[in-house]
């Protein structure tokens, strides 16, 4: 076999193979177009079911608004309870208003028990007078589980005690000068 026979027998194997392709039976030939339009149908399948979605909302296929679907995804995943414990120390002066807000700061939440520290025991008091207000109102803006009471402290001087270890009935830094 020489160079010269070469590209003849691969022609020759080539145009066998497409008559043979063309008269296996139910099989017919494709034209071109009808080639691009079964291409053009598969590629479209499952991408648009019902069509046009029309001028209203579909809430099956068109965007939400993230307000409108976040209040159920924190609840399905019991975000509720953290994030309104939250706001009491966040939105400490619109639960309670700028007056009450200027002279006292929230602390601590535990178990339903919050802890206020007020700047003066002027103001201490006071708020230990309206404590029963500031709870009603806390518990209709945040719920009946978030805050149960309020306990109110006044100012205090610093604490020696540092830690589970501290030595009892000790006066602090002083009585280790001899």
């Amino acid at each position: 076999m020489d160079n010269g026979e070469t590209p003849d027998l691969v022609r020759s194997a080539l145009t066998d193979a497409r008559k043979l392709s063309r008269t296996l039976p139910g099989r017919r030939a494709r034209t071109d177009t009808e080639s691009r339009r079964r291409n053009r149908r598969d590629n479209l399948i499952g991408r648009n079911r019902g069509g046009y979605s029309g001028p209203g909302t579909d809430t099956s296929s068109d965007p939400q608004r993230i307000g409108s679907l976040l209040p159920a995804y924190m609840e399905e995943r019991g975000w509720d309870r953290p994030l309104s414990e939250a706001r009491v120390f966040a939105d400490w002066l619109a639960l309670v208003g700028a007056d009450v807000a200027a002279h006292c700061t929230p602390q601590s939440l535990r178990a339903g028990e919050l802890r206020v520290a007020a700047e003066s025991t002027a103001w201490a008091t006071q708020l230990r007078l309206l404590a029963s207000t500031l709870l009603a109102r806390l518990v209709t803006e945040l719920g009946p589980d978030v805050v149960t009471k309020i306990i109110i402290s006044g100012p205090s001087g610093p604490s020696w005690k540092h830690g589970n270890r501290s030595v009892r009935g000790a006066r602090g830094p002083r009585d280790t000068y001899g």
